[in-house]
């Protein structure tokens, strides 16, 4: 009986004297996950939400711009249809037709000089044959029939500097025939005008931009 109290108490003894595995100079920043790590969810998200805090340092956050190229076409192409069917301007519509040939995008022009762009100006021209079609149909129509048949030698200028150039002519020329017949810059803004200002606006502004 002494014996084997003897040993059970050095027993004990040894296991109050044994050290704790963790050390208190461990770095546990570098300790790397092991498989059973990866496999459990709470220590996966946990060692997640850890490297989520470590990469929220101090350096530089990048955002993507949304104003691209082809977003400002976009723009001019969406005004453009706008001032063809808006009737709170004064301005010589039929401007617009080079100026949207001009700056059309490329997703666009592709649709339209495919299989389904050309059978809608088929269609089109079917029913403007034996139809009436108001004058704020026939321009859409007939931009479409450009941009089909632009020759190749316009149609590279699309995107470059000279038809930007063009184009912020055209734009200057729309704006300055809508705030000198409307009369004045209040009435410019007010309701029955006011979306025809600012697709006027957004034609002159994007040819700016880009420029720069």
């Amino acid at each position: 009986m002494l014996t084997t109290a003897t040993t059970t108490s050095s027993s004990t003894l040894l296991l109050c004297s044994k050290k704790p595995i963790f050390h208190h100079s461990l770095n546990f920043h570098h300790i790397r996950p092991t498989n059973l790590h990866l496999f459990n969810p709470i220590i996966r998200g946990n060692l997640g939400m850890k490297q989520q805090k470590l990469n929220r340092g101090f350096g530089p956050v990048c955002f993507s711009a949304p104003v691209t190229t082809t977003n400002l076409q976009w723009i001019c192409t969406i005004s453009s249809a706008v001032l063809m069917f808006t009737k709170g301007t004064a301005i010589q519509k039929s401007f617009l037709v080079p100026f949207l040939a001009l700056q059309a995008p490329a997703s666009l022009v592709s649709w339209i000089k495919g299989e389904y762009g050309i059978w809608t100006a088929f269609l089109a021209l079917l029913v403007r044959l034996f139809f009436y079609i108001p004058g704020e149909l026939e321009l859409p129509f007939i931009a479409l029939l450009m941009v089909i048949l632009l020759p190749h030698q316009i149609a590279n200028l699309r995107g470059r500097q000279e038809g930007i150039v063009l184009s912020l002519v055209i734009a200057a020329f729309l704006a300055f025939q809508h705030f000198t017949r409307i009369g004045s810059l209040r009435r410019a803004f007010d309701q029955g005008s006011i979306i025809a200002t600012l697709a006027i606006l957004s034609v002159a502004i994007v040819p700016c931009v880009l420029l720069i």
